[in-house]
């Protein structure tokens, strides 16, 4: 069933659980991750990422997840995700999303707040939830593109200046009403190139001075019991994609490994692919949800 950002994470956040929110680029990653969220049988959200749409156009893409999600047994989110434009937040709302994210954290923190609330304006008359950035979540070097610059080893020192600030994050959600907030406290985009530091006090830090949904984006690589701290701390939202991306792609060059002799064909490649993003994605969903597992 299609539901808002704002109806999914109000549970999550009660019953202190995360829900995955997996970008989805093509129609077999739709299917891999509906098909494992039934099987648990636990909410889930749908991201297109603004970065992907190299891969397959918000157009395209969009009814796809809308009809997937409707038709599911669980609650499904159907997110725009790092919306760096106006117009694709719009296209994404107009299409039918339920919720969408306005990322103007590169930008100084009076655009950023004056972005965000035009947008949780525009939003909100729709029905449609928002989500925003505060601070700033690196990419690394590898399968990354969703950060604001390269992070690698000996760079976390130095990265304090760009997690977020309690009494800033609660200055911005008061003036702007956004429903959920992305924020940065460590993790990066893509994949991790040494083990990351993260500052999962700040999350309770901020949670400290507002109650709303927060959200981990560079989710992909953190260990199972970091992400189960930072859920007890706050965290609602968990944005996952390169390691299930990753998974896809190791399962095609092992099954071509195994099977030298066997004729290739393009639907073959499809389904092992599709096995392994969904067997990848739920058991992140088993360290999210298993609060409620």
């Amino acid at each position: 069933m299609l539901v808002t950002m704002e109806e999914i994470l109000k549970e999550a956040k009660e019953k202190k659980y995360a829900v995955g929110a997996f970008n989805v680029p093509n129609l077999e990653s739709v299917q891999a991750v509906i098909s494992a969220a039934q099987e648990l049988n636990v909410p889930v959200i749908l991201q297109h990422a603004e970065v992907h749409e190299t891969y397959t156009p918000l157009a395209e893409i969009g009814p796809i997840m809308l009809e997937y999600a409707k038709k599911a047994t669980v609650p499904v989110c159907v997110h725009f995700d790092h919306g760096a434009s106006f117009d694709m937040c719009v296209q994404a709302i107009r299409l039918g999303f339920t919720s969408v994210m306005i990322d103007a954290s590169a930008e100084e923190y009076d655009i950023n707040l004056a972005k965000t609330k035009e947008m949780v304006k525009i939003a909100h008359a729709a029905g449609v939830s928002v989500e925003a950035e505060l601070g700033h979540i690196f990419t690394s070097s590898v399968g990354g593109g969703e950060g604001r610059g390269a992070v690698g080893a000996d760079d976390y020192d130095s990265l304090n200046d760009c997690y977020t600030d309690p009494k800033t994050a609660k200055a911005f959600v008061e003036a702007t009403g956004v429903d959920a907030l992305a924020i940065s406290f460590g993790t990066t985009h893509g994949v991790y190139l040494t083990e990351p530091k993260l500052d999962l006090n700040r999350i309770t830090e901020i949670k400290n001075e507002i109650d709303i949904p927060f959200v981990m984006h560079g989710g992909s690589g953190v260990s199972d019991e970091d992400f189960k701290v930072a859920i007890a701390n706050g965290i609602a939202k968990i944005n996952y994609y390169t390691y299930s991306a990753k998974a896809a792609g190791e399962a095609v060059e092992t099954y071509i490994k195994e099977n030298p002799d066997t004729q290739m064909f393009s639907h073959d490649i499809i389904d092992v692919m599709k096995t392994a993003m969904k067997e990848n994605v739920k058991a992140a969903m088993k360290v999210f949800a298993s609060s409620i597992l």
